[in-house]
């Protein structure tokens, strides 16, 4: 297989994950939401032809609904969310992938299609993204590892994807863009979700 998956998803605790929506629906109600996105994630991930990298924020859980015969578990390592992507990306470049790519686990719009998609741009582009309505992405993927990517971000931050596509611009790289996306982030996000889903 020359293709890989990375999927970055935090440790589902309550309190700790989905904590701008927590403030208004509660942590456990939160809770409950993020444990529904892991489970979307992780559906439509299973359906793909990729191998898949499962990295946790806090602890490698070998008992939860990720199957390890279908996902390698791995831990983040420590520093911002860019020292992490980088590192990651890295370990598995450097298991021989000639295609890889990350996401997360809060945009509900992702499917296995767009995913098949990514991988796709990058037989004729260097780098794919999946551009994110808050300034963002949901999505990167490359044909290698890219430290560039990752350093001097604005992260969790709306400029983060016109830093990203100037960085890609200063190093002569082709890029291509998918459709832009929408994470769930506060109640907002939560209720344009639920209305669409209708």
């Amino acid at each position: 297989m020359d293709k890989a998956i990375i999927i970055f998803a935090k440790n589902p605790v309550a309190g700790k994950v989905k904590t701008r929506l927590a403030k208004d629906i509660g942590d456990e109600a939160a809770l409950k939401v993020y444990e529904n996105l892991l489970t979307y994630t992780r559906n439509y991930c299973e359906a793909l032809h990729a191998d898949r990298f499962l990295y946790y924020t806090d602890f490698i859980d070998e008992n939860d609904e990720w199957s390890s015969e279908k996902f390698e578990k791995q831990l983040q390592t420590q520093g911002d969310l860019g020292e992490k992507m980088s590192a990651a990306f890295k370990e598995v470049f450097l298991k021989g992938y000639k295609k890889v790519l990350i996401i997360g686990t809060d945009c509900p719009g992702i499917n296995a299609s767009l995913i098949t998609e990514a991988f796709h741009q990058l037989e004729e582009n260097d780098i794919c993204i999946g551009p994110a309505e808050d300034g963002g992405y949901y999505l990167l993927a490359m044909k290698k590892w890219h430290p560039f990517l990752f350093e001097d971000k604005s992260w969790s931050n709306p400029i983060l994807l016109r830093e990203t596509l100037d960085a890609c611009r200063t190093n002569l790289q082709k890029v291509a863009q998918l459709k832009t996306l929408f994470d769930i982030d506060d109640i907002n996000d939560l209720r344009r979700y639920n209305e669409e889903d209708e």
